[in-house]
């Protein structure tokens, strides 16, 4: 019974099994011309397309990157322009002779026809040859009608003031990007988003002319720039600067001149200098530092100003005020004592220490903030008046790239404290760059105000609508007005005692200047300080009842008899004051 059951089986198995297979086979074929249906019909123009890939090539459409324009009185300058070059590439699938076809272009463009010809042959359909061609020999090169050998329209930056504020302004390199200063800062909003285009070709590989039929996105061109500087106050900054540093025999040097009352700068000079467009050539990359922002130094007895400031704002003294002088101090068992011109022991004013630079002055301002010592209480306070209220051991947020913060000791944590408190009173153990100084002394003068410091005046989109920058308040009450005032004066006495000191035979009548100097001692690599070289530093101040310019001078290593900041910097200030007031409109007192 079990095998009959078996056999009758078997037939509709077999059914069954070719059932199934003629449906799996229905389904497939349904499968193939819905498939074929999707690419003959609905993805028909995509295919095409693709099938065009050997005479269709994508090239980038290249921005035109910004201007950068700054101010020339009541006008506007460009100082950054673009200029039309030409790029020669190849695409060397159509290339069936590279010896021939590179000899042919060093014929016209000069160079190694080796070189040429070893591009004519990598694994690319798109191999640049050579870049920045003159629109003739482009012509010359296009007239050759070269298999695979075409040249594309691109710009490239120029400088028509040449090294006119180069470490602001930066350069553009050969890929294209900004580097060091504005160029690389808002390289972003220069340099715009590139489009795409296919390039038609003909069947030799020649690219032929585009249209606007073949852009498949346009380009979006860089935003332009217009810069807070004065094209005529930094050229003559840069030309006195130069000057001031031949006579005191020194290598390098730095200038920044700001806006007190709204944190414009209006110039920023770096010797020894170079030309933007010529940036290949230089071999010290540290030229292209701006050092009124990169490179911080001990200021000195420049200092002493924000420590007076600190001072008088707290109330611990008054221009009143006086103190016996004994020409020393000891500190944590060592000796803070003066320059030999400090008329030795006596009693003191607050005039004085700033007249006469007397670092024993700033160590016993340091003290009344300590309530007659230094101590705990005055390492705090003057901490918090050189971090919170000047900005300094911080970053200004200036729109240069790798601006250095400075250094301020921590007020708690440290070996001999309280001697490295009485040494950041008069610009020692301490650093801080040009610019920090300026826009500090700015906020101790303008009645209290830290305006962030800027370069940057306005935007201007395509379409040359212009978007202005604000004055961007960092802190109010950085002290209170009336401080402000007697510092003002205070530094205008200074000047009145020393210009000839200065430079400065007579002092421009009507006109409030003030100023400072500071020689600093260099620090060793390794600890301590050289005995022979020093630094120079002047912070000050033109204008008429109120600060309408600040100017901080920077003069590394002279080489001349007398203090660094007395014999170098204080020179090159008096020589800024004395074009600014000639030249660039201040305003007299009217008292």
């Amino acid at each position: 019974m079990q095998s009959q059951s078996s056999t009758t089986s078997s037939p509709r198995l077999t059914s069954k099994r070719i059932r199934l297979w003629y449906g799996l086979l229905v389904l497939v074929v349904a499968v193939f011309l819905v498939r074929l249906f999707y690419l003959q019909i609905i993805r028909h123009d995509y295919y095409s397309q693709a099938a065009l890939a050997g005479q269709l090539k994508e090239y980038e459409i290249e921005p035109v990157r910004g201007v950068i324009e700054a101010h020339d009185g009541d006008k506007r300058l460009p100082i950054v322009l673009n200029e039309t070059r030409y790029t020669l590439f190849a695409d060397p699938k159509f290339i069936n002779d590279p010896r021939t076809a590179a000899s042919a272009i060093q014929l016209i463009i000069g160079g190694q026809a080796k070189d040429y010809e070893q591009k004519m042959k990598v694994n690319s359909r798109y191999s640049v040859l050579a870049k920045k061609l003159s629109k003739d020999q482009k012509n010359e090169l296009d007239n050759l009608h070269l298999k695979g050998i075409g040249t594309r329209e691109t710009s490239h930056r120029t400088y028509p003031q040449d090294s006119l504020a180069a470490q602001l302004l930066g350069f553009v390199n050969d890929e294209g990007n900004g580097k060091y200063g504005i160029e690389q800062y808002y390289n972003d909003q220069l340099k715009g988003a590139p489009g795409r285009l296919k390039a038609i070709t003909d069947a030799q590989g020649v690219p032929l002319l585009s249209d606007q039929d073949n852009v498949l996105k346009p380009a979006q061109n860089g935003r332009d720039i217009v810069l807070t500087i004065d094209v005529s106050i930094q050229r003559q900054v840069e030309d006195i600067l130069k000057a001031g540093l031949e006579a005191a025999k020194s290598k390098s040097g730095s200038v920044v001149i700001i806006d007190p009352n709204s944190g414009a700068v209006k110039a920023m000079a770096n010797y020894p200098s170079y030309n933007p467009a010529e940036f290949y050539k230089v071999e010290d990359a540290n030229v292209f530092n701006n050092a009124v922002v990169s490179s911080p130094l001990e200021v000195g007895s420049a200092m002493k100003t924000l420590t007076a400031t600190a001072a008088l704002d707290q109330g611990v003294v008054t221009t009143n005020s006086t103190y016996y002088d004994p020409s020393q101090f000891t500190v944590d068992t060592y000796t803070i004592t003066n320059i030999e011109e400090d008329g030795g022991a006596g009693t003191r004013t607050l005039a004085d220490i700033l007249q006469l630079s007397l670092n024993t002055g700033a160590t016993w301002l340091l003290m009344q903030m300590g309530g007659g010592q230094i101590n705990a209480q005055a390492r705090n306070a003057w901490h918090s008046y050189m971090t919170k209220h000047f900005g300094l051991g911080q970053q200004t947020g200036i729109e240069q790239g790798y601006e250095a913060a400075g250094f301020i000791p921590d007020p708690i944590k440290g070996y001999a404290l309280n001697l490295q408190y009485a040494n950041t009173a008069f610009g020692q153990g301490m650093s801080a760059t040009p610019l920090q100084m300026a826009a500090a002394l700015s906020s101790a003068l303008n009645g209290g105000t830290y305006y962030r410091p800027r370069l940057i005046d306005a935007f201007v989109d395509k379409n040359n609508q212009q978007t202005l920058v604000q004055p961007v308040i960092s802190r109010r009450r950085v002290v209170k007005p009336e401080t402000s005032k007697t510092i003002q004066s205070l530094m205008e006495y200074v000047m009145q005692k020393n210009h000839v000191l200065y430079g400065l035979p007579q002092l421009p009548a009507g006109y409030s200047i003030g100023g400072k100097t500071g020689t600093a001692e260099i620090t060793k690599p390794g600890g301590g300080y050289y005995d022979d070289r020093f630094n120079g530093v002047f912070v000050g101040f033109v204008g008429g009842d109120k600060p309408e310019y600040v100017i901080v001078v920077r003069v590394n290593e002279p080489h001349i008899d007398g203090y660094a900041g007395a014999k170098a910097a204080a020179p090159i200030f008096s020589s800024l004051a004395v074009m600014l007031i000639n030249n660039f409109g201040v305003t007299p007192k009217t008292n």
